[in-house]
């Protein structure tokens, strides 16, 4: 079996009601979507409360109740890691106990929220404290194994995640790190990878940019995902994937180039990243609505067309046209 950073995790998104509270019946639904798919669960695992499930935006109650479901209708059939992410470190440690205390097989930590020295002006190799002790902190209560999100300020060619001294120095100084979420463009993304596979213990290599997932299992740098590509696309990618590992490069290449490439590239805009993630997913008759919480804003109606003629493109089910009106 594959061990946690060398599954494929979904980054879940959450949909919510007309009054922008959680859809849990929707919820369930979704989660189903990838825990009774039998080829999702060979090689699949469930990431609750990502960044592309809003996690920035809900309460420390309503992330727990959006992992009980997930529990209930997944754990068992798929590993399942929950985000961690609050406005304070000791509320992050509280919301790791609650992840332990409902049975996770890991965390997933995401860097400080908050004022700019630990964000947007956030010399990360510098001063890599101020993402490691929070991590630390949760570690100490809970023990888990550790995915990590990382993203920072930083530049060329690390934007948007984590640049490569900071990421290796974590790695020592945290033995329970074992998987680093690659969020970075693809020449960050390659020296990053590379970093990793020097070290002295393995942390996988996790694809997060499924735009690029062709070329990272061409250069050997691909180890598990953790991708809210999978929210929308679920299929097609594994069609790809499969290919890959079975070492059918035409086939691979046959799904890459159908329509699949096209889909992905049109949604990693950094900008709209997780608006397009849900509304795909809203248009793939997934969810029942792609509106996100505010301050996110609303879909494009010309996002909306465009992501509809991929998705189709792509060969990925879709609703009616006739319901691309909820968004004018």
């Amino acid at each position: 079996m594959p061990t946690i950073g060398h599954r494929r995790y979904v980054a879940a998104l959450l949909p919510f009601d007309s009054e922008m509270k959680i859809d849990e019946q929707g919820y369930r639904r979704f989660i189903r979507h990838f825990a009774d798919d039998p080829r999702f669960c060979e090689q699949g695992g469930l990431c609750v409360n990502p960044e592309a499930g809003e996690i920035f935006y809900l309460t420390r109650e309503e992330k727990r109740r959006v992992l009980e479901i997930a529990m209930e209708e997944a754990h068992g059939k798929l590993p399942i890691i929950s985000g961690t992410w609050a406005l304070t470190t000791d509320e992050m440690v509280e919301t790791a106990r609650d992840c332990k205390a409902l049975g996770v097989d890991g965390i997933f930590v995401t860097p400080p929220g908050g004022a700019q020295d630990v964000t947007s002006c956030w010399d990360a190799d510098m001063y890599p404290e101020i993402w490691g002790d929070t991590i630390k902190a949760q570690d100490r209560a809970v023990d888990l194994p550790i995915v990590t999100h990382p993203v920072s300020g930083s530049d060329f060619p690390f934007y948007p995640g984590l640049p490569v001294q900071a990421t290796v120095a974590l790695c020592r100084e945290i033995p329970n790190i074992v998987g680093w979420k690659m969020t970075y463009m693809y020449d960050g993304y390659k020296i990053v990878a590379n970093a990793l596979r020097q070290m002295d213990r393995p942390v996988a290599v996790m694809g997060a940019l499924a735009s690029r997932f062709h070329e990272y299992r061409a250069n050997e740098l691909f180890d598990g995902t953790l991708s809210g590509f999978w929210n929308f696309a679920r299929d097609p990618m594994l069609d790809h994937l499969a290919a890959w590992d079975r070492g059918d490069y035409p086939a691979a290449s046959a799904v890459w180039k159908s329509g699949l490439v096209k889909l992905h590239e049109y949604v990693a805009d950094m900008g709209r990243l997780h608006i397009r993630y849900k509304t795909a997913t809203w248009l793939a008759g997934l969810i029942p609505s792609p509106f996100m919480r505010a301050p996110m804003p609303k879909p494009k109606r010309a996002e909306v067309d465009t992501l509809y003629t991929l998705l189709k493109g792509a060969g990925i089910p879709t609703i009616d046209r006739s319901e691309l009106d909820l968004v004018p």
